[in-house]
């Protein structure tokens, strides 16, 4: 190409098609983060309704329907319900794990002090309610359920977030979102320390053998993610053999995923430059220089994208906008009767959350910047936190997913309507504190370090 030849800006652009002009105003909501929250409000009211119709007991029993296989005496196999809590949720653990890393490595929390923050937040924020809890229901049946006050609903706070708009500064949506994935990290910890069965050693020794693998796979240079989740796989089945929630096994995978990429900007536009130099030609590129330069681009292309961008790109979807809306669907039904409302279970896990939430996270958030560990960004007030934390409340997914190991069939009722109630509560609280005109209003606070 000459060097003072223009080039057609629609050229310069992949074509497109019918159903692309229609997807593409549909996609881009799609990946709004707060669309994932209202399909899965949606998805939570009709398991809702569902489970209070005529229909209950068939919306119950297609969850327990059994799926899997058997060879010989050896079966495989669990509940509907069980396959998505404990299959497809590795999927959201392993998305959590990758927007963990990114955020640590690449991202906002790449400073140790300004992550300091959002890490004592969410440790207070699990601490504190746990021991409520725990004091609330010392010595009573309940006692195991300690775990489901710890979590913060992701997609449901940054939701929430999305309403007020520019009444808040990113700094707050940043602060929550990491806050949230880092409680997302601590309850999968408490799943597998707190709610995993007795430990069979072996398939617990394979697993590592397996992690070693993935690593040695990374360090070799292979490129394609099947063989990975090949691996993943197969050290996914042999957690779930040793009496370890399978879940772990997303943690640990995301964990591991590299964050650096193999083709820098620089090495891309060279191969990108050979790919315009080389003349067309009407006869058959295939096994010709062009194909070859043309395959390189597209791998180049591929490749200036890390694997955790890339991972979270294609996963970030079916996770927001299937997975969590079908966990929800699965789980969040429960016959409302007001006679679970005075249940020690429901005020102790309301209380955790609505109580416990707040000021875990306002306290160590308060230590933190004291002993000055942590930095504190200039627009993120003092009464912006409050609102935050009264947010944090909203557990929902993590707590339903908690409750359900955690509470025998004569309390999970209880826990749901507790999870619930403070959901709902957490909700209206913040909304209301944050759209406060004095949540908003004036100069940032001085003295934030």
């Amino acid at each position: 190409m000459e060097p003072d030849q223009k080039v057609n800006p629609k050229a310069a652009r992949l074509p497109r098609t019918f159903i692309g002009r229609l997807a593409s105003p549909f996609v881009h909501f799609l990946q709004i983060e707060s669309a994932a929250g209202a399909i899965l409000l949606l998805l939570t009211v009709a398991a809702l309704v569902l489970s209070n119709s005529p229909w209950a007991a068939a919306f119950e029993h297609v969850w327990e329907t059994r799926v899997g296989f058997q060879v010989g005496s050896i079966e495989f196999a669990r509940s509907l319900r069980e396959w998505i809590n404990d299959g497809l949720m590795t999927l959201f653990f392993f998305l959590v794990a990758l927007e963990l890393k990114r955020e640590l490595v690449l991202g906002e929390l790449n400073t140790p002090r300004m992550a300091a923050l959002s890490i004592a937040a969410a440790l207070g924020g699990m601490v504190v309610p746990a021991t409520i809890y725990l004091l609330l229901q010392a010595g009573q049946p309940g006692h195991r359920g300690w775990g489901t006050v710890m979590a913060t609903d992701t997609a449901f706070v940054i939701g929430s977030l999305a309403l007020l708009g520019s009444r808040i500064p990113q700094s707050l949506r940043v602060f929550m979102l990491s806050l949230a994935i880092v409680d997302d990290i601590g309850a999968i910890l408490v799943v597998a320390i707190g709610y995993s069965s007795q430990l069979a050693w072996w398939p617990l020794l394979l697993a590592g053998l397996g992690l070693v693998a993935i690593h040695v796979m990374a360090r070799l240079g292979f490129r394609g993610f099947p063989l990975y989740f090949l691996v993943g796989g197969f050290v996914w089945l042999v957690v779930d053999a040793s009496g370890t929630h399978a879940t772990v096994t997303g943690v640990m995978l995301g964990l591991m995923t590299p964050t650096c990429r193999w083709v820098s900007d620089k090495r891309l536009y060279a191969i990108l430059d050979q790919v315009v130099a080389h003349p067309t030609s009407s006869e058959s590129s295939a096994g010709t220089k062009d194909r070859q330069t043309l395959q390189m681009a597209e791998i180049a292309a591929r490749e200036t994208l890390s694997p955790v961008e890339r991972l979270e790109i294609a996963l970030h979807p079916w996770v927001g906008f299937v997975i969590m809306p079908l966990f929800a669907f699965a789980n969040a039904g429960l016959p409302l009767t007001a006679s679970a409302l005075g249940n020690s279970v429901t005020v102790a896990i309301f209380l955790g959350f609505v109580l416990g939430k707040p000021l875990g996270i306002l306290l160590f958030s308060g230590l933190a910047l004291r002993f000055r560990v942590a930095l504190r960004p200039p627009d993120l007030t003092w009464r912006l936190l409050v609102g935050g934390s009264l947010l944090a409340g909203i557990g929902f997914t993590m707590a339903l997913f908690i409750a359900n190991m955690a509470f025998d069939a004569s309390l999970i009722d209880s826990a749901k309507m507790g999870i619930f109630l403070a959901s709902v509560f957490s909700a209206a609280a913040g909304l209301t504190f944050l759209m406060w005109p004095q949540a908003s209003a004036g100069p940032p606070e001085a003295g934030h370090t």
